[in-house]
């Protein structure tokens, strides 16, 4: 391996009782799996509460309980069984638990008293909301005498009972036509039907709820999940939050935060940043406001900086202007002397402390691994966290502060876990384009046998602002792809996050360009450093950006006996026209297609259709609007033109990414079918034939 560096990058897990021997990974083992999220500490610091999604694949679900753990250790217990519940939240007191759950068909916040001597919930849940527009998010006052929370709204209605008959009247329609006077008139995989997300407060002991943020803009603006986009102010005073109120969303990532009084009142502006400003956090003293902020409009991918608002000066600060990643989850330290945070790097998600009153200094590495929904016990002795890897899903972890080693606080996915061949995934490293340093990664297939050749499956992530690593995944799970006798290799090329800035801009711009060439050089290199991977039989798979790459492969490479394009873009105008959030193509393809055309098409794998000859499965769904549905058609309807040997895996149910447990068992089915039919001979024979 001459001067590259080989590391691996392991998580331990117990061996089978008994010694017997583990099982390659199977889809259903991945289905057994609970998907735990969200710790939340109780006021006390003695109980863990957290929410663990159950998949029933008969059923075609995706049910959440709550669970509990002692902060100490100790065994985890399921705390409710009902028809899902959701997202706990400790009142102040810690007597009192809010959750969402499902009350006469819509979901709404529940509020269910603690018992914190048997470590249980007691008495009959009570709902504190009543909207007929539901309710998510929600969080307690200070005070424990009411609770934010959101929902989506007519915006120019003045109550529930207004709301209450638009929907009816849509809903008993003859006519479902809409007509459209904005963009954002459909976004990720919903129309959005002239609704608004804003932000309401309701008292804990009965009453109506209250929209603190009325007019026809989001609040929060839409998100993909990750932490709350608004607060409370330590005295309950107070509600900050974020919204977009900018003339066209669909152009703008001009994110602000604002502040409003919870008794009520107008909402005040507080950030003046062109670019996105988002994730308010009060520090514990109330001094100040903590935030995530970017500093190029326009661009969804600029690193986030962690930044400090004087609530009293009104001075702001950037934490972490010098810390060359992208800061995502963070929580003050209860003192407000310090802040943890998480952030990418090189394929992990460390976490990191860094001096509130130390600005410019570096923050401080205190553990590594892919770490996540941070959570600090209020006696201030305990950080607690999700951990994964890509040998295990997410379970809550625990750190002392000045502790050199985190300690995992639950196991409930060990059952399953301890029976299955995991095989460790081993880093390496290459010079890519340019003769940038570039990370790679390699799993190899269970039950390994070092004489054999293996076939490899080559996985290209999506973004292009995105990134490989030590993670767990449902919907791309590079174990569950190596289970069946494959060699699996992935590459962070240009435009991978975790290695700065500049690595991930250098893709702006030059999307077939070094990150094309950073992603054949890992091949190359993992070819040559591996014995046992077999070159002459790969498969390229990717999805989003990653099927944008297999796309424009398709036309610039033949090394690959087969591709799987999966909600790749096709033909770079046609797609900007389809997707929603405008400011992507316009920053990635440097303005639109008809003030640089030339750009677009440039980079379009549609116009290098004529060397089309790789066999190629295409995967898309309906209801994804961020590349539309029409984009997979393209490409299959062109492959079909030039006789190639293709395929087309649609989900009329499904947005960007596949979701439901039954269209996920069909997914991993027809993929794996798919590359098998090519990589394995005589298969291939048979498969071309039929294809043709």
């Amino acid at each position: 391996m001459g001067k590259m560096r080989v590391a691996a990058i392991v998580l331990g897990l117990c061996c089978c009782a008994g010694g017997q021997a583990k099982r390659p990974f199977a889809f259903e083992d991945m289905m057994a799996l609970k998907r735990v999220s969200e710790p939340q500490v109780s006021p006390d610091s003695k109980w863990v509460a957290f929410s663990a999604v159950e998949v029933n694949l008969e059923a075609n679900t995706l049910t959440p309980h709550l669970w509990l753990v002692p902060a100490s250790g100790g065994e985890a217990r399921q705390l409710t069984r009902g028809s899902g519940e959701n997202r706990p939240r400790w009142s102040p007191d810690g007597k009192r638990v809010a959750y969402l759950a499902d009350h006469d068909g819509i979901t709404q916040v529940m509020v269910q008293d603690f018992d914190p001597g048997a470590g249980a919930l007691a008495g009959e849940a009570r709902a504190v909301t009543s909207l007929s527009t539901g309710a998510d998010g929600e969080l307690w006052s200070p005070r424990g005498d009411s609770l934010l929370f959101v929902s989506s709204v007519y915006p120019d209605c003045p109550d529930d009972a207004c709301n209450q008959q638009r929907a009816r009247e849509k809903r008993d329609s003859k006519v479902k036509a809409e007509i459209f006077t904005h963009l954002f008139y459909r976004h990720w995989n919903h129309f959005t039907q002239g609704l608004r997300s804003h932000l309401f407060v309701v008292p804990v002991a009965g009453g109506a709820a209250r929209d603190l943020t009325p007019g026809n803009f989001d609040v929060p603006p839409f998100s993909l999940g990750g932490p709350d986009a608004y607060a409370f102010s330590p005295d309950g005073d107070e509600a900050c939050f974020t919204s977009n109120h900018d003339e066209v969303e669909a152009t703008s990532t001009n994110n602000d935060l604002f502040v409003v009084p919870v008794a009520g009142g107008a909402a005040k502006k507080i950030t003046v940043n062109p670019a996105s400003d988002s994730v308010p956090r009060y520090s514990p003293d109330g001094k100040y406001i903590a935030y995530l902020a970017q500093a190029r409009p326009g661009y969804e991918s600029d690193r986030f900086r962690l930044m400090l608002f004087d609530r009293k000066t009104g001075q702001r600060t950037s934490l972490t202007e010098s810390f060359d990643r992208w800061v995502s989850g963070f929580a003050f330290a209860p003192d407000s002397r310090s802040i943890f945070f998480v952030a990418g790097d090189k394929g992990e998600q460390p976490i990191y402390r860094i001096a509130v009153a130390s600005p410019g200094v570096s923050p401080r590495e205190l553990t590594r691994g892919t770490n996540d929904d941070l959570a600090v016990a209020p006696d201030g002795k305990t950080l607690f966290f999700t951990r994964m890897s890509v040998r295990a899903p997410n379970e809550i972890w625990a750190l002392s502060p000045g502790s050199p080693e985190a300690r995992p606080l639950t196991r409930i996915n060990e059952p399953v876990l301890s029976q299955l061949d995991l095989p460790t995934m081993e880093s390496f490293w290459f010079r890519g384009a340019e003769g940038a340093r570039v990370q790679g990664f390699v799993i190899r297939p269970p039950q390994f046998n070092r004489g054999r050749k293996y076939p490899v499956k080559f996985l290209i992530h999506g973004g292009p602002q995105g990134a490989w690593g030590d993670e767990w995944s449902y919907r791309w799970n590079p174990e569950l792809l190596a289970a069946n006798g494959y060699v699996v290799v992935m590459v962070n090329p240009r435009g991978s996050t975790g290695y700065g800035q500049k690595f991930i801009d250098d893709v702006n711009g030059d999307w077939g360009g070094r990150a094309f060439v950073d992603l054949m050089r890992g091949l190359d290199y993992a070819e040559s450093t591996y014995p046992f991977i077999d070159k002459d039989r790969e498969c390229a798979l990717g999805a989003s950006f990653g099927g944008y790459m297999v796309n424009w492969i398709l036309g610039h490479s033949t090394r690959f006996k087969c591709l799987v394009s999966h909600d790749g873009m096709f033909n770079t105008e046609s797609a900007y026209g389809s997707t929603e959030e405008l400011w992507f193509p316009e920053w990635e393809f440097k303005g639109t297609p008809w003030t640089n055309r030339a750009m677009y098409r440039k980079w379009s794998p549609h116009l290098s259709a004529a060397a089309f000859k790789t066999p190629t499965l295409v995967v898309h769904g309906q209801l994804d609007y961020r590349l539309d549905v029409s984009e997979g058609y393209q490409l299959f309807t062109t492959l079909q033109r030039l006789k190639v040997p293709s395929k087309m895996l649609y989900f009329p149910d499904e947005g960007h990414w596949v979701l439901k447990p039954q269209n996920s068992r069909l997914w991993y089915r027809t993929v794996n079918d798919w590359v098998d039919a090519w990589t394995r001979a005589p298969a291939a024979t048979a498969a071309a034939k039929a294809s043709q």
